[in-house]
């Protein structure tokens, strides 16, 4: 098989040398993707990186769940003290900011270890004071997997848009009570771009400077 070939049925992340053979990735990247895909691989590993990288969710227990399938994400903001108010409701900055959260998970599990997911723009709409656990679920989540996957097979950088529901969990009901709407812009970015841009930028400041 040619180079050319070789190259054709690898990874589209994946970065080449000048004479067509494949950069290996050094330690740190390597490192990086592991760490990305253990803490999205269960609550465990989401906890333990979570009391590292982010402790606000760590502290406020918010876990991730699948639910009928790989499309049907839910994430669970548990009635604990340190996200209730004075007045034993949850709070809305606990609401609004595990929101967030709760659709980074969701979009980093689709798109993976080789991209960056950046929240660009949240709109949060309270309904209702929510006086229990909370359950977030994406809208039409088979259709933003498709998108994604569309997107990550053209290999460059995109904005996706997610809508979650936030319901309170009604034991005894048998059912759930709206108390919340959230629309969100997220930007995705695979890793080799703000590689190759950084690099650029160290290239071009190395040559505005003084030579010695």
């Amino acid at each position: 098989m040619s180079r050319a070939e070789t190259q054709s049925t690898l990874p589209s992340t994946m970065e080449f040398q000048p004479d067509g053979m494949p950069l290996r990735p050094s330690l740190y990247q390597r490192l990086e993707a592991f760490i990305s895909r253990l803490s999205t691989k269960n609550n465990f590993w989401h906890r333990v990186c979570s009391l590292i990288w982010l402790p606000f969710a760590w502290r406020s227990g918010i876990q991730m769940r699948r639910e009928g399938g790989q499309s049907r994400f839910a994430a669970i903001l548990p009635f604990k003290r340190v996200n209730r108010n004075w007045y034993n409701a949850m709070a809305g900055a606990a609401l609004l900011g595990n929101s967030e959260v709760a659709a980074g998970m969701f979009l980093f599990s689709e798109c993976g270890s080789d991209y960056n997911v950046v929240c660009k723009q949240m709109h949060y709409e309270f309904l209702r004071p929510c006086l229990g656990p909370a359950l977030y679920t994406i809208s039409d989540g088979e259709d933003v997997i498709d998108v994604v996957q569309e997107q990550k097979e053209s290999g460059g950088e995109f904005n996706i848009d997610l809508n979650l529901e936030i319901n309170q969990i009604l034991k005894n009901r048998g059912r759930n009570l709206r108390v919340g709407r959230c629309s969100m812009t997220f930007h995705c970015t695979p890793k080799r771009m703000i590689e190759a841009k950084q690099l650029r930028k160290r290239e071009h400041a190395s040559r505005r400077s003084p030579k010695s």
